[in-house]
């Protein structure tokens, strides 16, 4: 444990070794209340949104649908449906590249007839009276159910299909469910102005996760430097037995590993699982939707979108329908302007560059970020110096240079006995080093890269 960590949870702080503190540049959107984007003319709805095997299109072209309606169905556990977020009429199935490089096929929907848009819209999906009572009476299997129906997965970035992570497991019992609303990653406000704007749902929803997956307390854990978010959980939380835990301000807090260490002093084991210390980790943005699949029966199909960055006009958090193009996000946002240099799907320590600005959203994204020559400028690489700055920020302890060394001479054993697949991509080492080494890229690919045995 570093002295600074120490020291920090001696005054107190929820916090967890390593890390760093880059520059959040949360300042450009995190006072910008969300607006409704008005209804597109068309989307483009990806048959693929999680982790895991891909939806089947079950619409044929020219078919009308109503918003809600399933157009993929998951024919395998681990995987989740897909449901049109807008009226209209669908096309042939086609082919699109997501953010992270995937093709996937999807399914376009043409807008057609009156649309549920602006505050209708928000107060649709968020509003209205959200129980605080009986909050334990759904069966876990019913609650599982609900949410596999509405193709719930988590909207923290990962997309790991929600039922399959809520589903009891009897061999691994959990006793607390831990709610992220860290949103630790730079730039990045879609969770903050939820749970501003919208705090009510993710109480009721956080405890029918916990009864589904078993769990007896359920904790949501807060960045400190979102004390408005704080306090507008903490009033909504009144009575239903759900705990606000503020945590120190520290990427990358919003790491489940790191999120479950500061708030629970567990420690996750390398290669191993939140489930191995009791522990189930849900977004904070996955829990009102939670709420809205048991409570309403209403699917998935739309999500806040933090577009920002110096490269953008108008920095604003957007509800936005899955399927709608990133151009589309960034016009309503004002456009690009002289300065932008890069588009990020995501934030800019974990997200992807986009090509292609018709790459539509999916239910993990979190944001657009929009980039200026000051934010993309690097030094030129260099030798590896032995200064050993990846180790010291490196929240699971791995040592990135070994491993990116290793990738780089395609050596899989020696990526494998530093645990390569231990890494969770969070770009501290990269952020650190002198040299410029673009160290998570080369550790990412070398997943990618490295033989399946």
């Amino acid at each position: 444990m570093s002295l600074c960590t120490l020291f920090a949870r001696l005054r107190g702080e929820k916090t967890f070794d390593r890390g760093i503190h880059p520059h959040d540049w949360k300042e450009l959107s995190a006072d910008a209340a969300v607006e409704v984007l008005p209804t597109p003319a068309a989307v483009t709805v990806p048959l693929v949104q999680h982790i895991g095997a891909p939806c089947v299109g079950t619409v044929k072209p020219r078919t009308t649908v109503e918003m809600g309606d399933v157009l993929g169905q998951a024919e395998a556990f681990v995987s989740a449906p897909v449901h049109s977020p807008i009226r209209g009429t669908t096309a042939l199935e086609t082919m699109v590249t997501l953010a992270n490089g995937r093709h996937v096929p999807a399914i376009p929907v043409k807008a057609e007839g009156e649309q549920l848009t602006g505050p209708a819209l928000f107060e649709a999906i968020f509003g209205g009276d959200w129980p605080t009572e009986g909050l334990d009476a759904y069966e876990p299997d019913t609650i599982v159910q609900a949410i596999q129906a509405a193709g719930l997965v988590g909207m923290g970035g990962a997309g790991f299909p929600t039922h399959v992570k809520l589903k009891l497991n009897p061999h691994k019992p959990v006793d607390t469910l831990l709610v992220n609303g860290c949103e630790c990653e730079p730039y990045l406000t879609a969770d903050h102005r939820l749970m501003l704007e919208a705090p009510r749902p993710r109480p009721p929803g956080a405890r029918r996760a916990a009864g589904a997956a078993g769990a007896t307390r359920v904790a949501v854990a807060i960045e400190d430097n979102k004390p408005q978010a704080i306090a507008a959980l903490q009033q909504a939380a009144e009575g239903t037995g759900v705990e606000i835990v503020p945590t120190a301000t520290r990427y990358p807090m919003g790491g489940e590993k790191q999120t479950i260490l500061a708030v629970l002093g567990r420690e996750v084991p390398t290669g191993g699982l939140p489930l191995d210390v009791g522990v189930v980790v849900v977004n904070v943005g996955t829990t009102a939707a939670i709420a809205r699949a048991v409570v309403r029966g209403q699917p998935l199909t739309h999500r806040i979108i933090t577009v920002t960055g110096r490269g953008v006009n108008r920095p604003c958090n957007v509800l936005a329908p899955v399927g709608v193009s990133m151009q589309e996000l960034i016009d309503f946002a004002g456009g690009l302007n002289e300065r932008a240099r890069r588009v990020v799907s995501g934030g800019p320590m974990m997200g992807f560059a986009v090509q292609d600005l018709s790459t539509p959203v999916t239910k993990g994204t979190s944001g657009i970020t929009v980039l200026i020559q000051e934010d993309v400028d690097a030094a030129p690489e260099t030798a590896c110096v032995r200064c050993g700055r990846c180790v010291d920020v490196c929240p699971v302890g791995l040592v990135p240079t070994r491993i990116a060394m290793a990738v780089r001479n395609k050596d899989w054993e020696t990526a494998k006995k530093y645990n390569i697949m231990a890494c969770i991509e969070c770009g501290c080492c990269g952020y650190a080093c002198p040299a410029s080494i673009p160290l998570v890229q080369i550790i990412r690919a070398g997943k990618a890269m490295m033989p399946r045995e």
